[in-house]
């Protein structure tokens, strides 16, 4: 009854052709439903961990500038904070070294102060010594010209004596 149904001269009968058509929907449509949907989910689910880790390498990549960004501004820290340790460090040097030099001077100043004190206060302990002994010996010339007037030989031999004496006075 189809049999005279024939499409062309190539001998394609349309109920072979209905048959592909209906096995090919069937086919598409069990595919669709055993195949398509989990192929696509598939692919969906890849295009979704993709995304993400797009999104967190450029998250992680922004946290990488943003703690290299800290870092240097720490770094940047610690160096002016190190230039001003060793800034204050070096005044402070400065200070105590001035400190230092001044306290010296006034310390030499102070001891060349007493050494003159010292040297004059042993000039006059000498200088009253002196006079001391030089009236001490004046008295005892004029104690002994007086007991005797001398001549020539005995003023001499008086001379003598009294250099003796400043010799045994001064042992």
């Amino acid at each position: 009854m189809l049999s005279h149904l024939i499409i062309g001269a190539s001998g394609l009968y349309l109920g072979d052709m209905l048959f592909v058509a209906i096995s090919f929907i069937v086919l598409m449509a069990v595919i669709a439903k055993v195949a398509w949907n989990p192929v696509s989910k598939m692919m969906a689910e890849r295009a979704d961990k993709i995304a993400n880790d797009i999104d967190s390498a450029q998250k992680s990549r922004q946290e990488a500038a943003e703690l290299a960004e800290k870092r240097q501004e720490a770094l940047s820290h610690s160096r002016a904070e190190a230039s001003d340790i060793v800034a204050d460090a070096k005044q402070s040097g400065e200070k105590q070294r001035t400190t230092i030099v001044a306290k010296a001077q006034t310390e030499a100043t102070q001891y060349k102060q007493n050494a003159r004190k010292d040297i004059e206060q042993e000039r006059q302990d000498a200088l009253k010594n002196v006079q001391s002994d030089v009236a001490d010996i004046s008295i005892q010339i004029a104690t002994k010209i007086i007991k005797k007037q001398l001549d020539p030989e005995g003023q001499q031999a008086l001379i003598n004596s009294y250099i003796e004496g400043l010799g045994k006075h001064e042992s």
